[in-house]
């Protein structure tokens, strides 16, 4: 959790603490901490753990994003647009390498198009992203399913962007290449993917 200002998150539990009518010893009472470790987290001194968060965050009626500082984009989706720009946006991300797969007709039965990360790519955050994406198909199913609640689910979703949070990510819009240096790599690439499949024959 390097990315975090923990004087400015310190000043959020102390806040929030007061506006609850508790005194630090009791807040410690409540988190089984000892009365200087609430203290050196409200100073910032010393790093607030996710689940110590979380856990404050239920105590005092906040959301663990809260506490940390971590602003959801206020962005409103009014238009299929805004959700293709977002995926746009992907291709910016240092770290992250994905896959477009398309099934359609006549070469399957179904037209499906999916975004895919491979867990065990060298992509530093692709396996964040899977991990994530199995998370999450597992909360959507248990709601679906009726085994968990609205409320549950939205705190599975606060919980995870806070635990995310300090993972800073780069943009970096792609290169532009100029006409010999496209054409160099265009024949480097299929060098690399048909002149395997030659030499393997």
């Amino acid at each position: 959790m390097d990315n975090f200002d923990y004087p400015a998150i310190g000043q959020r539990i102390k806040q929030l603490r007061k506006r609850k009518g508790l005194n630090q010893t009791e807040l410690a009472q409540m988190l089984k901490k000892s009365l200087r470790t609430v203290q050196k987290y409200e100073t910032g001194e010393i790093e607030v753990s996710i689940a110590v968060v979380n856990q404050i965050a239920d105590l005092l009626d906040t959301t663990s994003t809260y506490i940390l500082g971590y602003e959801s984009s206020t962005t409103q989706i009014r238009t299929l647009a805004d959700v293709m720009d977002f995926l746009f946006k992907l291709e910016t991300v240092e770290g992250i390498d994905f896959k477009i797969n398309v099934q359609k007709p006549p070469r399957s039965k179904q037209w499906e198009c999916s975004i895919s990360f491979d867990g065990k790519s060298t992509a530093e955050f692709n396996a964040d992203m899977c991990l994530f994406l199995e998370q999450w198909e597992d909360e959507r199913s248990e709601l679906r399913a009726y085994n968990s609640t609205q409320a549950a689910y939205k705190r599975w979703k606060e919980q995870t962007l806070a635990y995310y949070a300090a993972n800073a990510v780069k943009c970096t819009e792609p290169e532009e290449l100029d006409r010999d240096e496209l054409i160099a790599r265009r024949t480097e690439l299929l060098e690399k993917e048909y002149g395997n499949n030659e030499s393997n024959e």
